[in-house]
């Protein structure tokens, strides 16, 4: 596929760092009448987000699989809403009124062995791409009635293992391997904030993708095998976060006003992140900011939803 060459840009940076925790980034942000939404609000990173959203004075929901553990999460933040959520029905849920924040938090990672939904499509991506990508065309009317309301992304360093193979994204024709289908996901979620914000900037709405860091320390990570986390953390590969400053990424791109109107970029350690050079496990890989396959997975997306969202 041809790609469109991108626009040079400046680079956002900020005063925090892979250091700068959550209520760090978000300190002396008034975010009092805003509303929120936190999905996978229940546990690891989410929890953090949304405690930074609330401390700021946001309205938060936590969109949640397991209820219980979101009443739970709720009672301890304080107080906050919970609403049920199973990402890979790709539905959405009843609200009412302007929703000014989605943080597309929750998703799974490096399923051990090859599942499908029930339509078909493989596990990881339809969890952490298109149920997200349903939920927001769902709440696309809602996101229009807040002023300058924000998506964030919850991508992934991992995204650099794989592109979309749009000719074979279930591994119908291919072997499959959990790390690329994890990182093939994650692609699709810092695509979706490049269309996200080409299509819907125009209703005030802007979506921006993240790499929160290496945080062992939460569910997420509950597939891997604990000798191979330790293996990672002693040649280097990744330097592990804690929660509070896995969060930090999310709640500046959903709250700085140093992003105000900026969308379609890809956010690390608290700063927009520079192209991957091959050097590192960091940056972004022009192919998950490629505007032609966003398009692309934006209408396939459309095409695969079409039924649930019916």
């Amino acid at each position: 596929m041809a790609r469109r060459r991108l626009e040079s840009v400046t680079l956002i940076t900020t005063p925090f760092s892979f250091e700068s925790t959550a209520a760090e980034v978000v300190a002396g942000i008034d975010l009092t009448g805003k509303r929120a939404i936190v999905t996978g609000g229940a546990s690891g990173i989410g929890i953090e987000t949304a405690r930074a959203l609330k401390g700021a004075g946001a309205d938060v929901t936590l969109a949640v699989r397991d209820t219980a553990a979101g009443e739970r999460v709720a009672a301890d933040l304080g107080g906050a809403h919970v609403r049920h959520l199973d990402l890979a029905a790709f539905t959405g849920f009843a609200w009412d009124g302007p929703l000014d924040i989605l943080v597309n938090n929750a998703g799974v990672m490096a399923l051990p062995t090859l599942q499908r939904t029930p339509q078909g499509i493989e596990l990881q991506f339809a969890t952490n791409h298109l149920g997200h990508f349903a939920l927001a065309a769902a709440l696309h009317e809602h996101l229009k009635a807040a002023p300058n309301a924000r998506i964030v992304s919850l991508s992934s360093v991992g995204h650099l293992r794989s592109p979309v193979h749009f000719e074979d994204i279930n591994y119908e024709h291919r072997p499959y391997d959990a790390a690329d289908a994890y990182g093939q996901s994650k692609t699709a979620n810092a695509l979706f904030a490049v269309e996200a914000t080409r299509r819907w900037s125009a209703d005030g709405i802007t979506a921006n993708a993240v790499h929160p860091g290496a945080i062992f320390e939460t569910n997420l990570s509950r597939h891997l095998d604990p000798a191979y986390i330790e293996e990672l953390r002693t040649a280097g590969v990744y330097r592990p976060k804690t929660p509070q400053q896995g969060a930090a990424t999310s709640v500046l791109v959903a709250t700085s006003p140093l992003l105000e109107g900026i969308g379609g970029r890809y956010f690390e350690d608290a700063n927009e992140a520079g192209p991957h050079t091959g050097d590192e496990y960091r940056g972004v890989a022009p192919y998950a900011l490629d505007p032609e396959a966003a398009e692309r997975l934006w209408e396939l997306s459309l095409e695969l939803t079409a039924p649930a969202r019916a």
